[in-house]
């Protein structure tokens, strides 16, 4: 288990000190595949590099099964890192060695014997799906190949934790499809507890169990992904998880609702069967849906009629649905 107790990492600068993370406290459950995610600049891959202590908090307290690494010797602090490895956007490979050295290079460091590491390397090439790339160079290899080196490499030291510090940023939609399923299969192969930094919706969508947003250095909300998706408490949640809004010129004078959909199995029908049932048309203004372990989740903008008694009708029938609910939206008025 992971357990971030109110980290708080305070930097100076020219100007000042500049808070970078604000009483973050996040508890990791041993094998799950945890996201933590929010916009540019809120703090995500400093809280990341806290977790190995990279960056050593000012305040608060890092523990992992139990022990404090706040409170340990760096030769502990040493030790206990060889249970974390961490992937990066750029891949961090060595250019000048093979795919296989690459793998084979944390082993030479702990003291491996050549010939174990050797072994181990190319059982872990096939893993990541490269058993043929063992004499190729970084340089011969796609984005998506590099990271799979670098995945293999950071598996090498068997660790019980992997941190992924915006690892598919790099890559375009496909290979990051692949990388992703490529993690969930470790995750669930090897039981080691997966920790995901990320901007991008989607890859928490894709793999991730439970989810932590940040913003400006604080935890804004945090659960499991579908509770945070299927209804966020925050504005910094609704940022992430909603639409960005509809232009103003497409904006109707009638009033606007935010349907949420959680975890229904099907969805598509209800405007349809809201004309049907109740003789009354809405616009949809926006949408944005997306399945979530066979369930629905996402969001749907409604512009509902002018008329009073229609647009009761409309709400009324809407809040009678299962697994759907809604809310005003004031802020989208023109």
């Amino acid at each position: 288990m992971i357990e971030l107790n109110h980290i708080t990492k305070i930097f100076p600068t020219a100007e000042g000190e500049f808070t970078a993370l604000s009483d973050v406290s996040v508890t990791i459950e041993d094998g799950q595949i945890y996201g933590i995610v929010g916009m540019s600049g809120a703090g995500k891959s400093t809280l990341v590099r806290c977790i190995n202590l990279l960056e050593r908090p000012t305040e608060g307290e890092v523990i992992i099964d139990g022990k404090n690494l706040c409170a340990m010797s760096q030769r502990e602090l040493i030790a206990q890192r060889r249970s974390i490895a961490m992937i990066f956007q750029q891949f961090n490979l060595l250019m000048q060695r093979t795919c296989l050295k690459n793998i084979c290079f944390p082993m030479e460091i702990a003291g491996v014997r050549p010939a174990d590491a050797k072994k181990k390397a190319l059982e872990l090439l096939e893993i990541v799906g490269l058993p043929d790339k063992a004499e190729a160079y970084p340089a011969q290899l796609s984005g998506g190949q590099k990271q799979r080196v670098a995945i293999a490499r950071a598996l090498a030291s068997d660790p019980k934790i992997l941190l992924c510090d915006e690892a598919t940023s790099a890559l375009d939609p496909k290979t990051t499809r692949d990388i992703l399923r490529l993690i969930k299969d470790i995750n669930a192969r090897l039981g080691i507890t997966v920790v995901v930094i990320t901007h991008e919706m989607a890859v928490v969508n894709e793999i991730c169990s439970h989810v932590a947003i940040l913003d400006h250095g604080h935890v804004a909300e945090k659960g499991s992904v579908e509770e945070v998706f299927s209804n966020p408490q925050t504005e910094a949640g609704r940022r992430l998880v909603y639409p960005d809004g509809v232009p103003e010129q497409y904006m109707p004078a009638s009033r606007v609702i935010r349907i949420a959909f959680n975890g229904g199995s099907s969805y598509e029908p209800l405007i349809a069967s809201l004309a049907m049932d109740c003789g009354v048309k809405v616009n949809i203004l926006g949408a944005d849906t997306r399945n979530i372990n066979g369930k629905a989740f996402g969001t749907m903008l409604i512009g509902l009629p002018e008329k009073d008694e229609e647009a009761a009708a409309a709400v009324a029938y809407i809040r009678a649905q299962p697994n759907v609910t809604m809310e005003e939206v004031h802020d989208y008025h023109a």
